[in-house]
């Protein structure tokens, strides 16, 4: 039995001064991560799949550099190859310069794949931006990208968090 928490409105909420991008962005990743994965099954691939794909088909790099660009952390990384090596998709090579590193090379399944992935984010894209009116999608497009090259290219420094209390498990 869920419980049901009566909110009462006070009418004290601060007024906006400007939207909520972080709402609306968060809103957005959300969504098209979800139309990414959903058309990506279709083929039987994962968004991060594809993105790490993509990055090591570009130039050689090592599994700590992949990691960073497709921005997952170290397990999840470890996670994601594995299942590209059981795929056959991938596979781990030691790196030429860094006895300590692995290079992810891209099999010729992988690229094959990988290409036929790219087509599909490229219409998943392409879709979302052609919903912006009056043809404003490459506005937005190239908005979005100054902002994520400039202003909001880099995470601001934080101080360290006390540890996070955890909610009370509640009662089913």
């Amino acid at each position: 039995m869920a419980i049901k928490m009566a909110v009462k409105k006070t009418g004290r909420a601060p007024t906006r001064q400007v939207p909520d991008l972080t709402g609306m962005l968060k809103h957005a990743g959300h969504v098209l991560e979800t139309q990414l994965t959903a058309a990506l099954a279709e083929i039987g691939m994962t968004p991060r799949m594809q993105c790490v794909l993509g990055h090591a088909l570009a130039e050689e790099r090592t599994q700590n550099q992949l990691a960073e660009l497709a921005y997952l952390d170290k397990t999840t990384m470890v996670v994601t190859v594995d299942a590209l090596e059981k795929a056959g998709l991938a596979e781990r090579k030691p790196s030429a310069t860094d006895r300590r590193a692995r290079i992810i090379e891209v099999t010729p399944a992988g690229a094959k794949l990988a290409a036929e992935g790219q087509r599909i984010v490229d219409h998943v894209h392409a879709k979302v931006l052609s919903a912006v009116p009056d043809n404003g999608g490459p506005t937005f497009a190239t908005a979005l990208a100054t902002l994520v090259t400039g202003q909001l290219a880099t995470p601001a420094e934080t101080a360290p968090q006390s540890p996070q209390v955890r909610r009370p498990r509640q009662k089913s």
